[in-house]
């Protein structure tokens, strides 16, 4: 058995949010989170105290001020150091949410470096790196919209994570590190990929496949599999759901369609099929994010 377990994503108020927020307390030293791993990226940002935080199998010192990036997939954990209280704030959200709805090709490069599996991003950030910049007072922010929630909060916590990103990205490429992402992003690869966006942006709702969109692009099928999952980070059938369900929501809470007539327009050859993919992104069925959503925008 592996020590370790995989951190589900939870409903909020019955929405399943692509973000979760909260400020992380604990009274003295000991476990404040066990070894586990999920597949959003994590932000942790210090406000009191001391802990000690293992990530894929580095450790790392914890302290006021400093900053730390778990990407999806990495196995980590977080014991208090000090016998005094710790506060951090937690900032939870799905790798998705760094693209646009339908993905620009031209951001595709600046989000390798958290999607990939081979990337080997800077993992801590110290106060003294980071307290220049308007990092700690965008983080601050996320927490403050997340627990007001005002109108809007959704946009504003998604903008001021895309900027933390961008404040990032910059550093590294002001101190000309090397990204690591095992990925030839060339001119070449980024034209194939705008090619590919565009055309399930105009087609998801067709009979779309691996095979039918390799044909289309002149690849096999075997290097375009390949090429895209190394690419993109994911299968291409896993891409083209996460487009149709993104579709799926829009018509659900600006239309009349019923769940069958839903599926059949966003390109799903059964209604049956959709309620089970629509659940697998969004853990509640399309039925129960339509009321859900509705109940909370009265």
């Amino acid at each position: 058995m592996e020590p370790f377990y995989e951190e589900k994503t939870n409903l909020k108020e019955g929405i399943l949010y692509p973000f979760e927020c909260h400020i992380q307390k604990g009274l003295g030293k000991g476990i404040l989170a066990n070894a586990h791993y999920h597949y959003y990226i994590e932000l942790l940002y210090c406000v009191t105290g001391k802990a000690v935080v293992f990530i894929a199998g580095e450790t790392y010192n914890f302290n006021v001020g400093d900053m730390v990036l778990i990407n999806s997939r990495e196995v980590h954990s977080i014991y208090g150091a000090i016998d005094s209280d710790i506060e951090y704030i937690v900032v939870k959200f799905d790798p998705d949410l760094l693209y646009s709805t339908s993905i620009a090709v031209f951001e595709t490069k600046y989000v390798f470096p958290f999607t990939s599996a081979k990337s080997t991003h800077q993992k801590f950030f110290t106060k003294n790196e980071i307290k220049d910049t308007y990092i700690p007072k965008l983080l601050n922010e996320i927490i403050l919209e997340y627990t007001k929630k005002t109108y809007g909060f959704e946009l504003a916590i998604r903008n001021n994570i895309g900027n933390v990103f961008l404040l990032i990205l910059r550093n590294w490429y002001d101190k000309g590190l090397d990204l690591n992402i095992g990925t030839n992003i060339n001119e070449k690869t980024l034209k194939k990929l705008q090619y590919i966006f565009d055309y399930v942006d105009k087609n998801y709702m067709n009979d779309l496949s691996s095979e039918s969109v390799a044909s289309t692009c002149n690849m096999s099928y075997s290097y375009f599999s390949r090429f895209f999952k190394a690419s993109v980070g994911k299968a291409f059938s896993k891409y083209l759901n996460y487009v149709r369900i993104t579709e799926a929501e829009k018509l659900l809470i600006s239309t009349d369609l019923n769940i069958t007539q839903i599926a059949m327009e966003i390109g799903f050859t059964s209604s049956s099929y959709f309620i089970q993919q629509f659940k697998r992104y969004k853990s509640l069925s399309p039925k129960q994010f339509k009321n859900k959503f509705t109940l909370s925008i009265k």
